[in-house]
């Protein structure tokens, strides 16, 4: 075989237990779920947690860099950030030498929360029962995983 040694084609089973989608699905939701218990007190949704953890990192960021990097359509990330608006944790405003960019900053209240938030990174990080180097391989998989899909060729 020229020294080269192949490997075998996977065998796809239709069984849903064998599906590895059904296995992302299930461990997203048992980590959101996770989440709920940190973030109620906090009166945060999950994906609410996720527009501060991206403001909580820049203090100010255009709405569209925020879809960016959440990967979140305008559509769906626009509610968040008015519910958000509502609860007095952030602020939106158009961008005075552009007016089609709207910005949007945490208000002294969102800057506040993140110190109640803190401690969550680490409690899920205990929950989740990885090791540094098992945590960090699942993250390179699911990131590799996620281009390969949204690629279209």
């Amino acid at each position: 075989m020229n020294g080269q040694e192949s490997t075998p084609e996977p065998q796809f089973s239709p069984l849903v237990d064998d599906q590895l989608c059904f296995a992302l699905y299930a461990a997203s939701r048992a980590v959101t779920a996770r989440y709920r218990p940190l973030l109620e007190p906090l009166g945060l949704t999950y994906p609410q947690y996720l527009v501060l953890l991206v403001l909580w990192q820049d203090d100010t960021v255009p709405i569209k860099d925020i879809g960016a990097a959440l990967q979140l359509d305008y559509g769906t990330l626009t509610p968040l950030i008015k519910r958000l608006e509502s609860a007095g944790l952030v602020r939106r405003e158009r961008r005075p030498d552009d007016e089609r960019t709207v910005l949007v900053s945490l208000t002294g209240q969102g800057r506040d929360l993140h110190t109640r938030a803190r401690g969550i990174p680490a409690a899920m990080g205990a929950a989740m029962g990885l090791t540094p180097t098992q945590f960090a391989q699942a993250r390179t998989l699911l990131r590799q995983l996620t281009v390969n899909v949204a690629d279209p060729a």
